[in-house]
């Protein structure tokens, strides 16, 4: 039988191919996490310990999945999203790190506030109502999503953590269901804003296995999930309401204008901790 350092050196052999270092290291790492039920100091600590046949197993089949470029988070079938755990598959995208900052402006922005009505617009595997809810456990969230199988996720992840999200299916181009003009204190949304002609520079295991409804707009609309959101914003949120968007910092003054023509107050665009314009909010 391996020993736990023998297995994360070959995981990370037997990947780096598909996944160079340092990345292949960081995989190995969390799918010794995931199968051992161990975090990384008590691996490090029992680096000498011998591995059971079974778990071997589930390792082995783990790495034929990594070796064809499946993301690690589809591989083990779960994303970490600001403190919550969340199950995810091919039905939704891969929770990121910046959706995370929007969360984080959202909750620092209505620290101490009870009682808000919030609803995030094409919500995937529920991660930003989720994490809005957990932190926020007097609201009233929404998660509005097309999609049946996203959906899908998104109630397994609310039932993880009993937490009290009502989903509602709906295409956004649709009237939204059950929510009533200006009853609203928070709108997020995170949509599709990856133009069609950056595929290319996107990486291969993200194209050939993240969902493409929720990444893509056509090149000659980039702006129109933005649009069809700031009217629906206009009708549903309270008089100084917020409205917050993760957004392709190519199109930061153009999400900027459209806010501003519209009638919101107080639009602000956001960087991200990389410097870059990824959020942008605004007032009703």
């Amino acid at each position: 039988m391996a020993t736990i350092q023998e297995l994360q050196q070959h995981i990370r052999t037997s990947i780096n191919q598909a996944f160079p270092e340092p990345e292949a290291g960081s995989i190995a790492q969390l799918v010794l996490e995931h199968v051992l039920q161990k975090d990384r100091l008590q691996l490090r600590l029992d680096k000498s310990a011998e591995v059971q046949p079974a778990q071997q197993e589930a390792v082995e089949q783990m790495i034929l999945r990594l070796q064809q470029q499946e993301p690690v988070q589809y591989v083990l079938g779960t994303a970490h999203f600001y403190g919550l755990n969340l199950l995810v598959d091919d039905r939704v995208l891969i929770p990121r790190p910046e959706t995370e900052e929007l969360v984080d402006l959202v909750l620092k922005e209505h620290q101490g506030q009870k009682g808000l009505n919030v609803l995030d617009i094409c919500t995937g595997s529920g991660c930003i109502p989720l994490a809005l809810q957990a932190n926020m456990p007097s609201a009233k969230v929404y998660g509005l999503e097309v999609s049946e199988g996203a959906l899908e996720v998104a109630r397994a992840n609310a039932a993880k953590y009993d937490l009290p999200v009502e989903w509602l299916q709906a295409d956004i181009f649709a009237p939204v269901p059950g929510i009533a003009a200006g009853s609203l204190d928070i709108i997020i949304s995170n949509p599709p804003y990856v133009l069609e002609e950056e595929k290319e520079l996107m990486r291969e295991n993200v194209l050939q296995y993240e969902p493409h409804l929720a990444l893509f707009v056509p090149n000659a609309d980039p702006l129109k999930f933005y649009r069809r959101i700031t009217d629906v914003a206009l009708e549903l949120l309270k008089k100084d309401g917020r409205l917050y968007f993760e957004i392709n910092e190519r199109y930061s003054q153009q999400v900027r204008k459209l806010l501003q023509e519209a009638g919101f107050a107080q639009v602000r665009v956001v960087e991200d901790l990389f410097g870059k314009a990824r959020m942008v909010t605004a007032s009703r």
